[in-house]
């Protein structure tokens, strides 16, 4: 099984933006540390849920700042990108980081961000294949042109080549996808690509989702010990205390806030309602579903949702407190009280 922290940078009431950037270095940094697998950096735009506007840019800087750790986008936007801009970049991060380099992209939302960076409402609701298929052409071939709806282009060389990292195993970076449809599902398995599984997810309809991945996927010709083996990650939270009260009170006092003003933030691009969850209900059904609590109650809830789903990779939220001193501890407690665990169980 493999442990990594899932990192927003969000901002709590009453920090400042600098305050949260530095709480999400340090906490991959403590990762490293700590025995973590990985981290996974979330992209938002305009709103105090998460102010890191660029994964890949802050995945360069942790690259930089770790020598083990496997970093991950979580996810870098599409739409408000072009698939070859982003291409690049994540070749030179592979290319330079010796292979540690993950891509995670998704579709994003209806956000104002496509007003802004001029994909529009277009490249949200049925632009987002095409842009998948550039992108991965790109990672993959020495040469690409575009004749598609969205792109059309010469074909240039692709400088520099995702499959010449010097210490990678010749292919280009993972490359992974935020699914949270039935039609992002398919898209995913009809390109054998693994899926990330959102924290509002219970482990029945991640359960569900893998089942759905694995029949599109066969049907769509992959081998199928490709298929078996694919790594889909399963995002969640992880609170630790030596008390589960404690743990989920933790969480309880923290997150509604930051949900409340996070969420609150976000502007449609075409002015259409939107429902936005209880804060309080949400976070007590994050508490529910994922490993906050114990140690011994963190490591068997991950053990189970592996068992229910297949499920070997993780990305867990560690920054619920919106505390920089609390969340460094919350790191630590999961490497070294945790991880074992699972190990010992043979996970």
């Amino acid at each position: 099984m493999r442990v990594g922290a899932f990192v927003l940078a969000a901002q709590f009431p009453g920090q400042g933006q600098g305050e949260a950037l530095h709480r999400a270095v340090r906490t991959a940094e403590v990762a490293e540390e700590a025995g973590l697998d990985s981290v996974w950096l979330a992209e938002h735009h305009f709103v105090p849920y998460g102010v890191c506007p660029s994964a890949v840019t802050l995945a360069a800087l942790l690259l930089g700042r770790t020598r083990r750790l496997r970093v991950g986008t979580a996810v870098s936007v599409l739409p408000s990108t072009h698939p070859v801009a982003l291409g690049e970049q994540a070749a030179l991060l592979h290319v330079t980081s010796g292979g540690r380099f993950t891509l995670g992209v998704g579709r994003g939302g209806p956000w104002v961000d496509l007003e802004v960076f001029g994909g529009g409402l277009e490249a949200y609701e049925s632009g987002f294949r095409e842009d998948l298929d550039l992108l991965r052409r790109w990672l993959t071939e020495p040469r690409v042109g575009a004749t598609g709806d969205r792109y059309a282009f010469r074909e240039v060389a692709v400088v520099p080549r995702p499959d010449e990292a010097l210490d990678g195993d010749g292919s280009g970076p993972e490359v992974i996808v935020a699914c949270t449809s039935p039609a992002s599902v398919r898209a995913a398995a009809e390109r054998g690509l693994p899926m990330l599984l959102g924290m509002h997810c219970g482990d029945e309809d991640k359960a569900a989702m893998v089942a759905m991945w694995r029949r599109t996927a066969l049907a769509a010709g992959h081998d199928p010990d490709a298929v078996r083996a694919a790594g889909h990650v399963s995002a969640g939270v992880c609170q630790l205390a030596d008390r589960t009260a404690d743990a989920r009170e933790t969480l309880v006092k923290a997150m509604p806030g930051w949900f409340r003003q996070g969420l609150d933030a976000h502007v449609t691009v075409d002015g259409r309602q939107r429902a936005m969850r209880d804060p309080v209900a949400y976070t007590e059904l994050l508490c529910a579903l994922h490993p906050v609590g114990t140690p011994r109650l963190a490591a068997d809830r991950l053990a189970a949702t592996s068992e229910r789903t297949g499920i070997t990779r993780f990305a867990l939220l560690t920054e619920g407190s919106g505390d920089l001193a609390a969340t460094e501890e919350n790191v630590r407690r999961l490497g070294a009280e945790v991880l074992p665990r699972l190990e010992a169980a043979g996970a």
